[in-house]
């Protein structure tokens, strides 16, 4: 008998239905990958269903895994003024990650963020393909490399191709989408170069704005 793969994928989750409230629920019991075994629980995306834009982080932190909700941790707090600043009203967006489960080391009493390995970002990128089916966006934003892996794959780059909206297939689907950084990655900048980067940040969200305005 062939060995258990860790990750044996998202796909046979699913539910018949389609709405996001259907997959919610669903992913509640997913399996898909070892992460569930010490994650406290799924956290899967919210905001508005037939948002404009949806916004793809890379996974819930030490707060949204005790919560239940994607970004309301430091990250998604610093997520919240930069939409502010960039003139979007979070609650006309849909928000989700590219990983549902929490991934981390344990130090003591703390549990330390660790990057999602590219298998459990395969096995979960079912979920994500659905709540892109589901909202039908017309841009999607992804927030950090790993969110840029999971849509767009590994020719993609940040840094490189941060600020312009990209119109082509991806592996959600086609579409139009743009890369940003993730807000995790300004909190953890230099004293001295976040309000850069924090404007670089709110700049290219004024991007996904004009998208909502229209």
């Amino acid at each position: 008998m062939p060995p258990r793969t860790r990750h044996p994928g998202a796909e046979q989750f699913l539910p018949a239905a389609t709405d996001l409230a259907a997959l919610a629920d669903a992913a509640r019991s997913c399996r898909g990958c070892d992460l569930y075994a010490d994650a406290t629980q799924t956290v899967f995306g919210r905001g508005a269903a037939r948002a404009a834009v949806l916004l793809v982080g890379e996974q819930p932190g030490d707060v949204e895994d005790v919560e239940g909700q994607a970004f309301v941790g430091p990250a998604g707090r610093l997520l919240d003024r930069a939409l502010a600043e960039a003139g979007i009203e979070r609650d006309r967006l849909y928000v989700t990650n590219a990983v549902k489960h929490f991934h981390f080391s344990q130090r003591g009493k703390r549990r330390l963020h660790q990057t999602p390995q590219a298998g459990h970002v395969s096995a979960c990128r079912p979920w994500l393909r659905a709540e892109v089916a589901a909202v039908r966006p017309a841009l999607i934003v992804c927030l950090g490399a790993t969110a840029v892996k999971a849509v767009l794959g590994n020719e993609v780059r940040v840094l490189r191709d941060r600020g312009a909206v990209l119109e082509q297939d991806s592996l959600v689907g086609p579409g139009a989408f743009l890369v940003t950084v993730h807000p995790s990655a300004i909190l953890r900048a230099p004293p001295e170069d976040r309000e850069q980067a924090m404007g670089e940040f709110v700049a290219d969200l004024r991007l996904a704005a004009g998208y909502l305005a229209g």
